[in-house]
Parts: structure tokens; C-alpha cells; sequence
């Protein structure tokens, strides 16, 4: 394929965005980050190559499982040079963020067990609370802020 013929292949972020349902203020954004890769025109318009949509459907779906772009963005980063993800890809991306969901689902399981007593009973007491203290963990940790984690 020529170069010309691989560059009239490229898409505008208003075609990308069209595509693949995500705002072209996101596509941006993605753009900055590393997530995916652009090419500016003369006119410093930018270009996608045809296989943009594939990782932002990547991104995507990571995404609505709860996975943070830092993680996304060193999958990716995983993959040679301007390959988009595969299937197989997916499954062993996949297989190395099982554990951490897993991990954050027992967490959230633990603390909806936990809401309606806290909501009951509305102390929101750093010493008792369920939620803001589980288990007295900051008694562990000492004084100060450094134990909070949402």
C-alpha cells in the first residue's frame, strides 16, 4: 500500500469519536495520555489510523470494569510497536487483572454489608465506624490522615 493510500485510511477524532461512541474531548484526552496515537497534518489536524478504534474499544472495556488508565496505558504499553490488542491479548491482560478485581469486589462486598448499619446508625465515628474504620485498622496505623483510603 502506498503511503498516500494508508493516509486517505485515517480518520478524523469527529470520525473516531462517531465510531466508537466516545466524545472526541476524550479521544483528546487519550491522545495526551499516551493511550492512543495521533498524527498532525499540515493544517495540525489530527489523524488516527484505521486500528484507533480497535484499542479504544480496549480502553473502553477495560474501563467499565473498573480498571484505572495507569493499568490500561502499561497493558498497552506491553504491545509492540503499533500493534492494536488481540483477542489473545485481551485474555492474558485480562487473566492479570482478575485477582485486583476480585480483590476490589470483596472489598465492596464487605463494605454494602457494612452501609446499612452505618446508615442506621449514623456516627460516622472513626474509632467504631465500619466503613471509615474497619476492624479499628487506623488504630494500627497511628496518628494522622495516612490510613484513609476510599
Amino acid at each position: 500500500m502506498s503511503n498516500s493510500a494508508a493516509l486517505a485510511k485515517e480518520l478524523t477524532v469527529g470520525e473516531v469519536s462517531d465510531r466508537s461512541g466516545v466524545p472526541a474531548s476524550t479521544l483528546r484526552y487519550y491522545d495526551r495520555e499516551g493511550l492512543i496515537h495521533s498524527r498532525r497534518t499540515s493544517g495540525n489536524q489530527r489523524r488516527y489510523a484505521r486500528d484507533t478504534l480497535r484499542r479504544v474499544a480496549f480502553i473502553r472495556a477495560s474501563q467499565r470494569v473498573g480498571i484505572p488508565l495507569a493499568d490500561i496505558r502499561e497493558a498497552l504499553c506491553l504491545l509492540p510497536e503499533g500493534r492494536t490488542p488481540t483477542e489473545e491479548d485481551w485474555v492474558q491482560v485480562s487473566e492479570r487483572w482478575r485477582s485486583e478485581l476480585a480483590r476490589r469486589i470483596n472489598l465492596l462486598l464487605r463494605l454494602q454489608s457494612k452501609l446499612t448499619d452505618c446508615i442506621g446508625c449514623g456516627c460516622l465515628s472513626l474509632e467504631k465506624c465500619a466503613l471509615v474504620n474497619p476492624c479499628d485498622v487506623l488504630g494500627e496505623v497511628g496518628p494522622g490522615a495516612g490510613g484513609l483510603q476510599f
